[in-house]
C-alpha cells in the first residue's frame, strides 16, 4: 500500500479523514477535516476530493462535505449487527411503547459501548446517545453489562483507568467498579441511577445469541426516579422475545 513521506499508508490518512466527522458535526469544511486528521491542508483537500469522486463522502450546496451514502451502502453488506439490529427492531419498538423514554441496543467495539439503534421520543428524559454513538463501557448501563460479560483481558484493561466522571454518580474506583460487574453477572440486571446525567436512569440487560455468548445490551433511559426500576421487568422480558427471534433466525 502507497504510504506518505512521513511513513502513513494512504488508507490511515483515509481513515482519519472518516474519523473527523462525528454525531454532532456531520458537515464540515475541507479545512476542518484536514485539521481535525492532522493533514497538511493541501493533502486534505486532495484526499477529499478523492473521496468525494468515489461517493464516500458528499458536498453540500455550501461545499461542506459530510459521509456520503456509499460509504453506508458499503457498510451495511458486511456488519455484524446488521441482522441484530433487523431482529430486535420490532421488540424494540414494542419495548419503547411501554416506557415512553428511550430504548437502545448496544455492542461492544473495541473499549466502548457502540449504539446501533435509538428509538426516543419528544419531551423524553436527556440522553446523550444516538445511533452510532459511543460511550465508556464504566458510565452507561449498557457498556456495564457488556464489560461484566466480556474477556478478563478487556476487564482488566478498562479496571486499570482512567475511569472518567461525568456525575458524582459515575463509578470511578476500581474496587466499585469491580464489585458492579460482579453483581451485573449475578443479577442480570444494571440500574444506573444517575450515572451521565443527574436527571437521568440507564437500566440494562444482556441479550444472548444462539450460543448463550453476550452479543448485545439492550437499555432504556428513564427518568432518575423512584419509579426507574419498574423498567426491569419489560425490559428483561424484551431481551428474552430478541433471543428468541436470533435463535429462530
Amino acid at each position: 500500500m502507497a504510504r506518505s513521506s512521513s511513513g502513513e499508508s494512504v488508507l490511515e490518512r483515509v481513515v482519519r479523514i472518516l474519523e473527523a466527522f462525528t454525531p454532532s458535526d456531520r458537515a464540515l469544511t475541507v479545512g476542518e477535516v484536514s485539521r481535525r486528521a492532522g493533514l497538511p491542508p493541501a493533502t486534505g483537500s486532495r484526499m477529499v476530493a478523492d473521496l468525494v469522486a468515489h461517493g464516500l463522502l458528499a458536498r453540500d450546496a455550501d461545499r461542506r462535505v459530510r459521509v456520503g451514502t456509499r460509504l453506508w451502502e458499503l457498510a451495511s453488506r458486511a456488519s455484524p449487527t446488521l441482522s441484530l439490529r433487523e431482529l430486535a427492531m420490532p421488540v424494540l419498538e414494542e419495548l419503547h411503547g411501554h416506557v415512553g423514554h428511550h430504548v437502545q441496543l448496544g455492542v461492544l467495539d473495541g473499549e466502548q459501548v457502540l449504539f446501533v439503534e435509538r428509538l426516543s421520543a419528544d419531551q423524553a428524559v436527556i440522553n446523550y446517545t444516538r445511533i452510532a454513538a459511543r460511550l465508556p463501557l464504566h458510565a452507561s448501563s449498557s457498556g456495564l453489562v457488556l464489560l461484566a460479560h466480556a474477556p478478563g483481558d478487556l476487564q482488566e484493561r478498562v479496571l486499570a483507568g482512567p475511569l472518567a466522571r461525568f456525575t458524582p454518580f459515575t463509578i470511578t474506583d476500581p474496587d466499585d467498579l469491580r464489585r458492579r460487574l460482579a453483581d451485573i453477572r449475578r443479577d442480570g440486571f444494571v440500574v444506573c441511577g444517575g450515572f451521565l446525567h443527574p436527571e437521568a436512569t440507564g437500566i440494562a440487560v444482556p441479550v444472548r445469541d444462539e450460543h448463550r455468548q453476550v452479543a448485545a445490551a439492550v437499555s432504556v433511559i428513564v427518568p432518575n426516579d423512584e419509579r426507574a426500576r419498574d423498567r426491569v421487568a419489560p425490559l428483561a422480558a424484551a431481551a428474552r422475545h430478541i433471543e428468541q427471534r436470533l435463535a429462530a433466525h
